[in-house]
């Protein structure tokens, strides 16, 4: 979930553009149902070491609070856990989603206290307009970018509305092809973004931009890309 460029990226959610239909879905959750155990050791401290990252979490949480709307959010694409657990201790009221079965079991191993499930952020099993506050960190780069506008749709329908939206990924134009990490035969593609362009997804798809940061890469953790975070409100109705 750390999103650095020379790790495995990411907390699971979405897909990567290796097929079309049902197929990235399938390749990303075999790739992190590969690799879950290594990962959940790998990154158990990931936030530890970004304050900046920290700094923004901290912002949305007083965001969602202040929006009247309760503290229930979906962490999508929550890996092991971790993220859901620093939502938790912000005082909100998290519960993660994950595409990878075996990631879900590790979260509800280290975390027995909070909720987890496992599905896909493009067809979530929630209410319309259930939630006060989404977060995608690092959960959208595996998704195609012909498929963004309804992944962003979809994080819309289950806000409310004046919900917030926090999503993270790295910065660029060209993907990162990770193979064979810690020496599984797996392999998958990570894509880079521009804010600009996430940002007029995010619009068209019924958000208003509330914060957009850019934080240069930190060497001393292995980052090599600039990282981006975007805060979006759902908008509220008119009148």
């Amino acid at each position: 979930m750390t999103g650095t460029d020379t790790d495995t990226g990411t907390d699971t959610g979405a897909g990567t553009d290796t097929g079309t239909g049902s197929d990235f879905l399938l390749t990303t959750r075999v790739f992190y149902d590969t690799i879950a155990d290594d990962y959940a050791t790998h990154f158990r401290d990931g936030l530890a070491a970004r304050p900046l990252d920290r700094a923004v979490l901290t912002g949305f949480a007083e965001l969602i609070g202040k929006g009247g709307e309760g503290g229930r959010v979906a962490d999508l694409g929550c890996g092991p856990g971790l993220l859901t657990a620093y939502l938790d201790s912000l005082g909100l009221s998290p519960f993660g989603i994950d595409l990878s079965p075996r990631m879900v079991e590790l979260a509800r191993r280290e975390h027995p206290g909070l909720h987890f499930s496992q599905g896909s952020m493009l067809e979530l099993d929630l209410p319309d307009g259930d939630l006060a506050g989404v977060v995608a960190w690092y959960s959208v780069i595996h998704t195609p970018v012909d498929l963004l506008p309804a992944l962003f749709t979809e994080f819309a329908r289950v806000l409310a509305p004046g919900g917030h939206l926090l999503t993270a990924f790295q910065v660029g134009d060209d993907p990162l092809h990770l193979d064979r990490p810690w020496g599984h035969p797996v392999s998958l593609d990570f894509h880079r973004r521009q804010p600009d362009r996430m940002a007029e997804l995010l619009e068209a798809s019924g958000f208003e931009l509330r914060a957009r940061m850019v934080r240069e890469p930190d060497t001393d953790i292995g980052e090599s890309t600039p990282q981006a975070f975007l805060i979006a409100r759902k908008g509220l109705p008119a009148g």
